[in-house]
């Protein structure tokens, strides 16, 4: 009969994205993958002035896919 321990899984650390401090990437942290509130608060903010941009093609104007009128006769 085997003596040995069931293993547990590992806890998985990651650097910060904002700081580069370690995190821990798992339920016990209410902010994964940041290590705290301070830096998922900064980092969201930075996306919501537009520091952070996705590239791609230029959006259509929304007036661009509007019919254009037609002269009436």
């Amino acid at each position: 009969m085997s003596t040995e321990t069931p293993r547990q899984p590992s806890t998985r650390q990651v650097s910060c994205p904002r700081c580069r401090r370690v995190a821990v990437f798992d339920a016990s942290n209410p902010w994964r993958p940041f290590c705290s509130e301070r830096c998922r608060t900064v980092d969201l903010g930075a996306w919501a002035t537009e520091a952070y941009r996705v590239s791609g093609p230029p959006a259509e104007d929304p007036d661009d896919l509007l019919p254009r009128p037609t002269a009436r006769d």
